[in-house]
């Protein structure tokens, strides 16, 4: 929907409300998407006399930055005047704030703020190209980071079942863990955030291991070999995994109908923690069984 509309501003007025219909398409969305173009503001002849000091300085158009600003609701907008002299100020603004406040993470992110910034944006062929290229920089990274903490077990003397379950998992669920966190802030539900839990454990048990072995067998087949893959201690170690499902799953199920918290996620302090808490617990428990077991101590 093309919809061109022109605001006016009174001479001591700087901000503005602009009204944005949304179309009733007669079907269920969990939220809504559009774009907002805000096009050059155009200031009439002596409006802005006060204002600008000299003829030298120019208007120009961005976004306000402000605290309250950047945690305000992303569904308004700002279109705020400004001289290119506050542009130095925000500058330093924004350099204080990351070298005081931020300058490690912004040191520790920089190479993959680089490296996902080849991504194509969401504009092109509806999303798809950039959906298909963020898969396959994941995958990349994950299968690196996985073989760094394969070989990193190797050399520290690890069992390679022990470091399947700890260095190895660690590694390729780090990108699972911030894609729950963001979808756990930024969705209206726990859809996202706690189905992205099962979904990827789905992913790596049908698909990994399904992909990994039907190539492993095609191979040995035309090899004339048979593929033979050793159980190990895999048994004690889905039976501890189930169990610790099932309590992490009851853990969701008591919040649920709690009346004191009535959601999976967020509710009081006290309940995040006690919760955050027992699912960390049962990690431990479940590594450090596994971990036993693998060395034959129990």
């Amino acid at each position: 929907m093309n919809c061109l509309k022109n605001r006016q501003l009174l001479k001591t007025k700087f901000f503005a409300q602009i009204r944005i219909e949304i179309i009733n398409d007669d079907r269920y969305e969990k939220s809504e998407d559009f774009y907002v173009q805000l096009g050059q503001p155009v200031w009439e002849s002596g409006l802005m006399q006060s204002t600008i000091p000299t003829k030298k300085e120019k208007i120009v158009c961005g976004q306000a930055d402000s605290k309250s600003q950047f945690f305000s609701s992303p569904g308004h907008l700002q279109l705020a005047p400004a001289i290119p002299g506050s542009f130095k100020r925000l500058w330093r603004t924004k350099r204080k704030l990351v070298i005081s406040d931020q300058k490690f993470m912004h040191f520790l992110c920089l190479p993959w703020k680089l490296l996902f910034a080849c991504i194509p944006p969401t504009d092109y062929a509806h999303g798809w190209v950039c959906f298909c290229v963020a898969i396959i920089f994941i995958g990349l990274l994950t299968a690196v980071i996985g073989d760094v903490a394969a070989m990193f077990g190797c050399t520290i003397g690890l069992k390679d079942t022990v470091t399947a379950i700890t260095l190895v998992a660690l590694g390729t669920s780090i990108p699972d863990t911030f894609a729950s966190k963001l979808a756990a802030v930024q969705d209206k539900t726990a859809d996202s955030s706690i189905g992205n839990v099962t979904g990827s454990n789905a992913v790596n048990v049908f698909l990994g291991i399904g992909v990994a072995w039907a190539i492993a067998a095609i191979y040995h087949a035309k090899q004339g070999t048979v593929f033979h893959v050793h159980a190990g201690s895999l048994a004690t170690s889905v039976a501890l995994f189930l169990m610790g499902s099932v309590i992490c799953i009851s853990i969701l199920q008591i919040r649920r109908f709690s009346k004191s918290v009535h959601a999976e996620l967020g509710g009081p302090a006290k309940c995040k923690w006690m919760s955050s808490i027992a699912f960390f617990f049962t990690w431990i428990v479940y590594i450090t069984y596994c971990t036993l077991d693998a060395y034959c101590v129990i």
